[in-house]
């Protein structure tokens, strides 16, 4: 690899343990408060922000030069939906910051929340505000210069001891949010006054809702997560965007006697004889915990559905486990179902189908989905026919197909928390690229005994992990630091790749290409990155904040092209710096 460049990180510990367990004061149990001091001093010996860039043409492996094409009416200056458009393809028409003065990007202000918690929002630009959220609350600010608008702050008991809220939705001068407590509450976009709230999860059962919602036609669009935990059934749902009723519910998975009814029943043709369960055994999973994709033409919401349970034990689940691991096509105004792409194929991994996948028209005038799940590849579907183009690795691949034995450990890569998490594929008409972020990191999973599967609780985490130690639930990670991230630029047509950029730090945040010919993300040691969108050379380093694992947006304030980037997520599953949830705004040194 080439063009190798090292920038400011580092440990800046500047609370300490004490600090971290901020985030679990809602918290009567040790686990969540001990996990975050474990990862404070699992932090203590970070190494600076490292990338190093490689393109195919130095390998002898360029693609044919794409031909530009039409920017499908992205025009506005706005970013008002969690991956700009329904369609999620996250470019954006602002060419103010380009290639060539990059290199004067400076951060103007620096929102700070206060908080420690798990910090992953998508942000939102509408109307002359920034929006986005915490576990607990909602803030608006002034997208420029960072004043706050309004904050509202909800208490409540959450499911999870992650403390994560993926971010707003808006339509129509209303914000939408989910919570962990299973509640989906709208708010009035100029004041933030509360309007409605409506239960869609019962967090007694492990259930909840952190999921950026989307919002179309008089409609909110968001679903259930907790599929990890036993008996937990994946469902979606759709809310009348003024009042908050359920004008349908869809399950995930094969609904069954006893199962409750929360709204009217979509048409599935799901049923239990898909599953294969023992006698007495729940099915569970295929939960959404990311966010969703709509084609607005067709009326078709594209959901994907998260890992079957117990993640690693296939024999207490030996059908195929529809439809987790899928991407679920929806009619959106009914709920009723079209079709589905299987993506993981009985997941036991905890592979999930994650993100939310990406509904683009590519430069030889295909009409595609790309998708980007935890298994560490990409894949592209045809959706003339909905067949299968390609289906290419975007991180390190090892021991993927090794199955999972009581008492013996397996090591494989993606691990539970690698590959794509829960920000997908981002695509770039202008070189018909479709660029991914990806972690490398790898895990070790003991499959647990039959015996002990059949006896955990109903409500209680089931992954099959056999491991005495809570902190292994979802398998024993590698060490801290021999983990990495990438960014893999790739022809969408082909799915060959052009460029790909490895960091020292995985990659969570949102990735942003502009027709500026930039491309803007951040890794989980806080460092932001400005690559150029053709050949990925860097453009722009530097250390911003705390790990970066949710929005980065660009957007039009006044006259000016502004980048926004969430930074400071701390939590349970990630040894990250310890520092508050902040939001950056960042432009030009010349702009006003």
């Amino acid at each position: 690899m080439n063009n190798k460049l090292k920038w400011i990180g580092g440990s800046a510990l500047s609370l300490g343990a004490i600090a971290a367990a901020v985030i679990y004061t809602h918290f009567d149990q040790a686990i969540p408060i001990v996990a975050m001091g474990v990862n404070y001093f699992r932090y203590m010996n970070a190494p600076k922000g490292t990338i190093a860039i490689e393109t195919a043409a130095a390998v002898g492996n360029r693609p044919s030069p794409a031909k530009p094409i039409a920017l499908h009416g992205q025009g506005d200056a706005d970013w008002p939906s969690y991956n700009k458009t329904l369609t999620s393809e996250r470019f954006s028409a602002l060419d103010e910051i380009t290639s060539a003065n990059a290199k004067n990007l400076k951060v103007l202000c620096t929102f700070d929340t206060g908080q420690y918690t798990g910090f992953n929002s998508g942000l939102l630009e509408v109307r002359g505000a920034l929006v986005f959220t915490t576990e607990y609350d909602i803030f608006s600010i002034n997208p420029n210069d960072c004043r706050q608008n309004w904050r509202v702050h909800e208490e409540y008991t959450p499911a999870s001891a992650q403390g994560v809220s993926r971010g707003p939705a808006f339509l129509d001068g209303i914000l939408f949010r989910g919570a962990q407590d299973g509640r989906i509450l709208a708010y009035d976009f100029d004041t933030g006054k509360r309007l409605w709230e409506t239960s869609i999860a019962d967090p007694k059962k492990g259930e909840s809702a952190p999921a950026a919602p989307i919002a179309w036609n008089g409609l909110v669009f968001i679903g259930n997560a907790g599929g990890d935990v036993k008996g937990v059934k994946g469902r979606m749902y759709a809310l009348d965007a003024k009042t908050g009723k359920i004008v349908w519910e869809f399950y995930l998975v094969p609904k069954t006697p006893g199962d409750i009814a929360r709204g009217p029943q979509a048409r599935s043709p799901l049923d239990a004889s898909t599953w294969k369960t023992p006698n007495g055994s729940p099915i569970t999973g295929g939960a959404t915990w990311t966010s969703y994709s709509l084609d607005p033409e067709k009326g078709l919401l594209y959901v994907p559905g998260g890992n079957p349970a117990p993640d690693f034990a296939t024999g207490m689940r030996e059908g195929e486990n529809l439809y987790s691991g899928s991407v679920v096509v929806l009619d959106a105004k009914t709920g009723d179902y079209k079709t589905h792409f299987i993506i993981v194929p009985k997941d036991w991994h905890d592979w999930d189908m994650s993100t939310a996948p990406a509904l683009i028209q590519s430069a030889g005038g295909k009409k595609m989905m790309l998708v980007a799940p935890k298994d560490g590849h990409l894949y592209g579907f045809d959706l003339a026919d909905n067949k299968l183009l390609y289906r290419n690795p975007m991180t390190r691949i090892d021991n993927a197909d090794a199955k999972f034995t009581v008492g013996v450990p397996v090591h494989f890569c993606p691990g539970t928390v690698g590959g794509a998490e829960w920000n997908g594929p981002a695509y770039d008409p202008q070189n018909n690229l479709v660029m991914v972020g990806e972690v490398e990191w790898c895990s070790t999973v003991t499959l647990q005994t039959k015996q002990k599967l059949e006896a955990t609780p109903v409500g209680k985490p089931w992954s099959g992990e056999a491991s005495l130690n809570p902190f292994n639930t979802w398998g024993k990670q590698d060490p801290v630091f021999d983990w990495a991230g990438w960014v893999t630029a790739v022809d969408a047509d082909s799915g060959q790749w052009r460029w790909r950029a490895k960091t020292n730090y995985p990659i969570q945040s949102g990735m942003t290409p502009t027709a500026g010919g930039v491309v803007f993300f951040g890794d989980m040691g806080g460092n932001f990155y400005a690559l150029d969108a053709d050949d990925g050379h860097l453009l722009w380093g530097r250390k911003i904040g705390g790990a970066v694992g949710g929005g980065v947006i660009t957007y039009k304030a006044g006259a000016a092209q502004r980048v926004a980037v969430a930074t400071g997520l701390i939590e349970v599953l990630w040894p990250t710096e310890i520092t508050t949830a902040k939001v950056s705004i960042l432009g030009l040194a010349d702009t006003p």
